[in-house]
């Protein structure tokens, strides 16, 4: 599975207007909102589940980049939107770095092991500086997906 299959350039949010954690986050679900693919009357939900998650640990997982997640009872697939963020969010993440890529993603709560081979995978693909230092670089959304579409981001779960 590629991260890029599961967004469209209309998922992602290529310059943030947030400049707080939780604004980020509800910037970036309201845009799963508004491209139809979580239903409004989802949105809250979504919002309190990602909270909850928010409250356990940052999903800052070093190197610029955060992965918000949660589990949906209402939808029958995962759900993703990027949003990038250049001047940089404090996500409280573990390196207390500023973070500039955030990949927010619901999956369905029957999709459990998905959720795990999904988050293990974004976070290698992401493991080290080069992909989020060459998505802060780009020239809006279109590059953004090209370079989640290159060779070197392929994101496999591991095998079972």
């Amino acid at each position: 599975m590629k991260l890029v299959k599961l967004l469209s350039p209309e998922q992602i949010v290529a310059d943030l207007e947030a400049i707080e954690h939780w604004d980020a986050i509800t910037e970036l679900v309201d845009r799963l909102v508004t491209c139809g693919l979580l239903a409004a009357g989802e949105r809250e939900a979504t919002l309190e589940a990602l909270r909850t998650r928010e409250q356990l640990v940052s999903t800052g997982i070093g190197g610029g980049v955060a992965i918000p997640h949660a589990f949906s009872d209402e939808l029958e697939k995962v759900v993703a939107v990027l949003g990038r963020s250049k001047a940089g969010i404090d996500f409280e993440a573990v390196d207390q770095a500023p973070v500039h890529v955030i990949v927010l993603f619901v999956v369905p709560r029957k999709d459990y092991q998905l959720h795990l081979k999904m988050l293990a995978a974004i976070a290698k693909m992401f493991n080290g500086q080069d992909m989020s230092r060459r998505i802060l670089g780009a020239n809006g959304r279109d590059e953004i997906l090209a370079i989640l579409g290159s060779k070197s981001s392929r994101v496999e779960p591991p095998a079972s």
